[in-house]
Formats: C-alpha cells, structure tokens, sequence
C-alpha cells in the first residue's frame, strides 16, 4: 500500500504544489479542508478529501488516522491573535494529534527570517513558537525556512500597475514553489533529514525591484514598475479599515530591515540544490497566461 500523507494548507499557493508533487511521487495524498467540496473543486478528484479544520483536535486525529507523514502550511493573519490562533496553536494542535496518531514524519513551511531575534514581529514569532511546538511533540520533522517565492511576484501587480512597497534593498535568492515541493516530497523518503531546520534558497539572487521589473518585462510587457512609499500603502489600509493592507505594509516595514538567513548548503546537498531561475520561471508564466 502507498504511504499515505495529510497535507494541511493544501489549497494554498504554496501548499498545492507539494500535495500535486507529493502525489507525482506516489504517494497517497490525503487534504484537511474546512470545505472538502471547495478543495475538490480546486485540485481535482486525485485526493482524499477530509472535512475538518486545525482548531478541531477530534477532526485532526480522523485525518491523521494511518498517515505516514503530514506536510503543514498554515496562513494566520492579519491580525495578532490570528497568527497565534493559526500559525502557532494550529501547527501545534496538527503536531500533538499526529504525535498521538502514530505519525512518523512532519513537514512544515516556516521562513528564512525566523530567528528569535525577529520574533518582535508578529508572524516571525507565531512561526518560531511553531517550530518549537512541533520540536517538542516528538514527531520527527524537517523544517523548511524558505525565502521569498516567485509566486508571489504577480501580487504586486494591479491592474496596469506594478508597484515596489517601500526602499526594499535586500538582495533575496527567489524560490520557485515547484522546487520546493520538490525537496519536501524528497524528505519524506529520506531518515537523514528527520529532525532538520533547512534554509531554502533560490539559484540567483535579486532585489524585490529587479525581480517584478524582470516579471513585468516577460509576462506584463506593457506594465512599468513603480515605488509606493510604505506610509501611503498604511495609510490607505487605515482608512478602508483594511486589516490585510494595513499587515502587508508592516510585513514590508520588516523586510526593509531583515534580509534572509542561515545557510542552505545543508539543504542543497541532502534534497537536491532549487534550479529554476528567475527568467525561466516568467517564461513558464508567459505562457501559461
């Protein structure tokens, strides 16, 4: 029989890619959602759909139920309490069940700043108390502390509008999300990555405003790029009491000051270094629009 493995988050942007490798790679996929109907909706008939949610310990452990592993990749946000009450208390609710269940191996998406010297901002902190949740259930796990993807490129375009929050000097190794998924699916088949925090960084590295201006240039050749001062993006979040605006732009206020960190040699070695560059992904997305 196939091992079977729960992923959590799986509709997500970042969470589809590993379900759909995952799956490529022969293993049975099993999908926690709120609304199976929904997920199925958005993946496709190749998975198991089971209802439930991070929050729901009696749903966890029916979802669990003969999982090998589980992969988590959890949004919390915009507010505070909600990367405490997802992020944090979700990871550690999807740890302590899969602890209980017998499961043997857990992945989990964190990120390349979360150091607790970072932990003063708000979804750093939900993410490092998340790790050390997952460390002290037992369940053998690999740690992925991935930089920025490309995938969220696309969503600093509006309209006809491309816009740079911010001074953003940090050059940054941009991760394509198959490449990813790719290295999660391998350390589920490999002893040698339990109980390891991996950096996970892209083959180039760019500016957030070299990255969307190579973006634009191949995908929305028409679209130039812009800078928008990170007050102003505040600002109108206040003002249309928009939670979501008002985190993006604190969330960029962050990346001003932190760039990515630790190391990823260990990573590139035991799972395989990512190889998609930065063009090759745009031309990918050219033609797929």
């Amino acid at each position: 029989m196939k091992d079977t493995i729960l992923v959590v988050g799986a509709t997500g942007m970042l969470g589809k890619p590993v379900a759909r490798q995952l799956r490529q790679d022969g293993y049975a996929v099993r999908v926690l959602a709120r609304n199976p109907e929904k997920a199925r909706a958005k993946l496709g008939d190749s998975f198991d759909f089971i209802r439930g949610n991070v929050e729901d310990a009696s749903s966890l452990e029916k979802a669990l139920d003969g999982c090998f592993g589980v992969h988590i990749n959890l949004k919390g946000g915009p507010r505070a309490e909600d990367f405490e009450r997802i992020e944090h208390r979700g990871t550690a609710n999807v740890a302590g069940a899969a602890a209980r269940m017998g499961v043997q191996r857990l992945t989990y998406l964190s990120g390349a700043a979360a150091f607790e010297e970072n932990a003063w901002f708000t979804s750093i902190k939900a993410k490092f108390q998340a790790e050390a949740a997952i460390r002290e259930s037992g369940v053998p796990y690999s740690v992925f502390c991935a930089t920025h993807f490309m995938e969220s490129l696309p969503l600093a375009v509006r309209g006809k509008r491309a816009s740079v929050i911010g001074k953003q000097p940090h050059r940054l190794h941009w991760l394509a999300a198959n490449d990813y998924a790719r290295m999660v699916s391998k350390s589920f088949r490999l002893p040698e990555a339990a109980n390891k925090r991996f950096f996970v960084f892209g083959p180039e590295a760019w500016t957030m405003s070299e990255a969307l201006q190579k973006y634009c240039s191949i995908v929305h050749p028409g679209i130039k790029v812009s800078s928008m001062p990170i007050w102003l993006l505040s600002l109108i979040g206040r003002v249309s009491f928009n939670a979501e605006l008002q985190f993006i732009a604190e969330l960029l206020r962050f990346f001003e000051k932190v760039g990515e960190g630790g190391d990823p040699t260990e990573a590139n070695e035991l799972l395989g270094a990512p190889t998609t560059t930065l063009e090759q992904w745009c031309q990918q997305q050219r033609k797929a629009a």
